[in-house]
């Protein structure tokens, strides 16, 4: 398919060579005024599919907002703004969200971004503080429109689309099919791209175990012990599950993180960025993390309660077997269990060995710095100190993510206490940094 030379560019800025079918397909799409309603599966490249038909509709000439992307996270917000900043494209994109500093916010708006992604309630605030315009906006995009409503976002949503012009450029994506969309959000003449699929990914391998005296804890550590250290997300029905879960892995001196919505929002941030860099194995978690997060492929899924609903069944599942790979997914039953009617595939059963195998500790720990965008830090910066001060090889440095007060580098674990002994009291940027290990 022939794109546009800046097109070309932001795709060799990403490392991507050619499109997927839903990106071609979407890119196509959106070359007339039929606003588009996509829906594809989590894990297939959503977040590509609509920023190239966003990028073609920007102007440098002009200095307002030209895009508006309305999210249901924070976390979702973020993935949208790096993938936007690793295009390379020379527009400016700025993301706002609750649990942010609203006066960080206003500062950087003073130059307006072209694109804008955020969250219902954080634009409605910023609305009301009469910051934002969208008299030149030129695209509109709802990501995880379902979620949203979902998560009761929508009376915002409606005051919001109070200020944006009824005629822009609409694309609203989902994962999920049969949600109805309200009328205010004016869809006057769309088309559906409808890349879902009933079925599981077709590398995906479905796996089963009962629990012996319908102890799930015990069998959860036996399955771990089968993983070869490989990392895996846990899903549990519910907030407590995942405490209560997690105190037992604690115990074990297993690495984890907890990740669901009754943590800080910054716990949850450090969580993923700590899954991503591979300072820890195992992300127990709700179905908040099932989609619409920035989580590398996984081989492993535990289903340590087996979700209420098929939606969220084939959700949890898209987050393994993506793009071609190979994945697992893993049923833990009690003994006196039923296995729900939308588990339709076959069931390899296993089962456990007798004697419970602890994984290894990870590679990779992660270090702490005290400073970022807003301290003019960046990864260069982080990477001076470590290896010039810490005396790190190139293969000894990992993942490194500068936030905007803060930044985090991965290290060798078998490493980090030389590391942090060689540049606790080193300054960067001629800036005093607080340096720990995060937690």
């Amino acid at each position: 398919m022939e794109i546009s030379n800046n097109l070309e560019q932001a795709l060799k800025a990403l490392g991507i060579q050619e499109l997927n079918a839903m990106q071609e397909a979407t890119l196509k799409a959106t070359n007339g005024d039929e606003d588009l309603v996509l829906l594809s599966p989590t894990g297939s490249g959503k977040t590509i599919g609509f920023l190239l038909p966003l990028l073609k509709r920007l102007k440098k000439e002009e200095k307002d907002i030209q895009a508006l992307v309305m999210v249901p996270s924070r976390e979702l917000a973020l993935q949208i703004e790096q993938v936007f900043r690793k295009m390379s494209t020379g527009f400016k994109v700025l993301s706002v969200y609750g649990g942010h500093s609203v006066h960080v916010e206003l500062k950087s708006l003073v130059e307006p971004p072209a694109v804008l992604v955020g969250t219902p309630g954080r634009l409605k605030e910023l609305l009301r503080r009469e910051s934002l315009s969208f008299d030149h906006l030129q695209v509109l995009v709802f990501d995880e429109f379902d979620k949203s409503l979902e998560f009761g976002f929508w009376e915002d949503i409606e005051e919001i689309l109070y200020d944006v012009p009824s005629d822009v450029y609409k694309i609203l994506t989902s994962a999920t099919k049969a949600v109805d969309i309200p009328d205010f959000v004016n869809l006057y003449k769309s088309q559906t791209l409808n890349f879902l699929s009933d079925t599981l990914p077709k590398g995906l391998t479905l796996h089963a175990l009962k629990a012996e005296k319908n102890d799930k804890l015990d069998a959860l550590l036996r399955l771990i012990g089968t993983f070869n250290n490989e990392q895996a997300i846990i899903f549990c029905n519910h907030r407590a599950a995942v405490d209560r879960i997690g105190e037992h892995l604690e115990e074990n001196e297993i690495h984890f993180d907890s990740f669901h919505g009754g943590l800080a929002q910054d716990v949850r941030e450090r969580s993923l960025l700590k899954f991503r860099n591979g300072s820890i194995q195992y992300l127990l978690t709700t179905d908040l993390a099932a989609r619409g997060l920035d989580i590398p492929e996984i081989k492993h899924i535990v289903h340590y309660q087996l979700p209420q609903t098929e939606d969220a069944y084939i959700h949890r599942n898209g987050r393994t077997a993506r793009m071609h790979a190979e994945g697992k997914a893993y049923l833990v039953c009690s003994e006196d269990e039923e296995m729900p009617k939308y588990v339709k595939q076959q069931l390899t059963w296993i089962d456990m060995p007798q004697a419970i195998i602890l994984p290894d500790d990870p590679e990779w720990a992660t270090l702490y710095f005290s400073g970022g965008k807003k301290h003019k830090i960046n990864k260069i910066d982080i990477v001076g100190l470590l290896s010039k001060k810490g005396k790190l090889g190139r293969d000894e440095v990992g993942l490194i993510e500068v936030k905007d007060f803060s930044s985090y580098a991965a290290v060798k674990r078998d490493k980090v206490q030389k590391v942090m002994k060689l540049i606790r009291n080193e300054k960067v940027k001629k800036q005093k940094l607080k340096i720990e290990i995060a937690k």
